[in-house]
């Protein structure tokens, strides 16, 4: 029993010396798009074979730990997938990265939608419509001034909506801890003031 115990750990000893602890490295970097304009959040960084990872900030910034020799992926919804080796013989403590990721364009299959189970059927509706029976088209309806007031009526966008609760946010923000503009103190508005009395355009044209 002696002998096998001994005959275990001489083998876990030479096992050991085999195979040899790798460096461990601080991986970072900053994601950006294609035109490298703007960062990326929410980019999905991590190694397959360890299951381990993070996802960039933000600022498209990440930061992690991995090992020389692991194979890096980088992947988010839109984009294409991407993916960098550490070299098994880096001699850094870190290594920073800029990496630029492209959209992805997938192209489907095209599907046909139609009203009618078989398209034979759907050629004998089309023959057999009466176009002398239709009603004709009313032009007044696309009169500009009719749009336009039309257009008044209408609600707001999501788009519209999104964009006044961000001027709203922007403008809490500045009143909060920036400096509120104040007309009565501003050279420039004063200029226009003196400049508008000595035309004459505050007098009463009546």
């Amino acid at each position: 029993m002696v002998i096998c115990i001994g005959f275990f750990g001489n083998t876990n000893d030479v096992f050991s010396q085999e195979t040899p602890e790798r460096k461990v490295i601080q991986f970072s970097g900053i994601i950006l798009n294609a035109d490298s304009t703007t960062a990326i959040p929410g980019v999905n960084i991590y190694v397959p074979r360890k299951g381990r990872g993070t996802s960039s900030n933000r600022f498209g910034y990440f930061s992690m730990p991995v090992v020389a020799g692991d194979s890096i992926v980088f992947s988010y919804i839109g984009l294409k997938r991407q993916s960098i080796k550490i070299p098994e013989d880096i001699d850094k403590e870190d290594v920073s990265y800029i990496l630029t990721m492209v959209q992805d364009e997938i192209a489907l299959q095209e599907v046909q939608v139609m009203p009618y189970p078989t398209e034979e059927e759907f050629k004998n509706a089309i023959l057999a419509v009466n176009i002398d029976a239709a009603p004709p088209l009313n032009r007044g309806n696309l009169s500009p001034q009719l749009l336009l007031r039309w257009a008044a009526d209408m609600p707001a966008s999501g788009n519209e909506n999104f964009r006044q609760f961000t001027n709203q946010q922007t403008q809490q923000t500045m009143d909060r801890y920036g400096p509120r503009p104040m007309p009565l103190l501003n050279p420039f508005a004063w200029a226009q003031f003196i400049k508008s009395i000595k035309n004459g355009d505050l007098k009463n044209k009546d």
